[in-house]
C-alpha cells in the first residue's frame, strides 16, 4: 500500500502539478487528513478514552498531521518544511516500529493509527516529488527551530505531569530504535544527533542541485 500510493501520487502530482485540477485534489486531501486527525483527537478527549498520558495532541506526529493538512492548504513554505522533515523522518519510524497498543486490524483505532501516519508521509512524497516543492536551509533551520521548541515544551510538560509525550522523558513500552541508544537520558544525545544530521544529509542534495544549475 505505502509504495503503490507513493507511486499513484508523484504520478498524479506530476501530472497536474499547477493546474486547477491538483489545487481542489490537495485541498480535499487536506480536508481529508485534518478531519481524519481532528476525529483522532476528538475520540481521545471524550470521558470514556480521556487520560492525559495519551489524549492531548502533544505526539510530534498528532502535529505533524495538522501541518501537513495546513502544508497541503496553503504551501506555506514553513509548512512544507515541517512536513518534509517530520514525515519523512519522522513519521516513517511509525511504520517500522508503531508504538500502537490495542486491537488489531479491522478495529478503528488501528486504522486510524496507521491511516493518519501512511497520510502524512503519502503527502511529504507527493509535495515534494509530485508538486515539486524543494526544503532549503532555510527550511532545515525552520524545522530545527520549530522541532526545539516542541521538545522543550513537551519535556517541561512531561516533568510536570509524569508524562511521556515525544518518549523525552522515558523509553516507550513498545520496541524502537531508542532500545539500541542507550539508557534515559543519555539516549536523548545521539537521537537528537541522528535526527539533526538526517536531515542535513535530506536538504543536501536539494541544494547542491541548486548549486549546480547557478554554477
Amino acid at each position: 500500500m505505502f509504495a503503490t500510493g507513493s507511486a499513484a501520487l508523484v504520478a498524479w502530482g506530476r501530472k497536474h502539478r499547477s493546474s486547477p485540477t491538483d489545487r481542489h485534489f490537495t485541498r480535499a486531501f487536506a480536508v481529508v487528513l485534518l478531519m481524519l486527525q481532528l476525529g483522532m483527537q476528538v475520540h481521545a478527549l471524550t470521558p470514556a478514552r480521556w487520560n492525559i498520558e495519551g489524549s492531548l495532541p502533544l505526539h510530534l506526529s498528532d502535529l505533524a498531521g495538522l501541518a501537513t493538512a495546513f502544508a497541503l492548504w496553503s504551501r506555506r513554505r514553513w509548512a512544507f518544511a515541517l512536513t518534509y522533515y517530520w514525515g519523512l523522518a519522522l513519521s516513517t519510524q511509525a511504520l517500522v516500529a508503531p508504538v500502537l497498543q490495542g486491537p488489531d486490524f479491522p478495529h478503528p483505532g488501528f486504522l486510524v493509527f496507521w491511516g493518519t501516519h501512511l497520510l502524512v508521509v503519502w503527502e511529504a512524497i507527493y509535495l515534494t516529488w509530485g508538486l515539486g516543492l524543494r526544503p532549503t536551509w532555510h527550511s532545515y533551520r525552520v524545522a530545527v527551530a520549530i522541532t526545539s521548541c516542541w521538545a522543550i515544551a513537551a519535556f517541561v510538560f512531561n516533568t510536570l505531569t509524569g508524562t511521556n509525550y515525544g518518549f523525552l522523558n522515558r523509553k516507550p513500552e513498545t520496541g524502537s530504535l531508542l532500545d539500541v541508544l542507550g539508557p534515559w537520558p543519555w539516549y536523548l544525545i545521539p537521537e537528537i544527533t541522528l535526527i539533526l544530521a538526517a536531515w542535513a544529509l535530506m536538504t543536501l542534495p536539494w541544494t547542491r542541485r541548486e548549486t549546480t544549475v547557478h554554477t
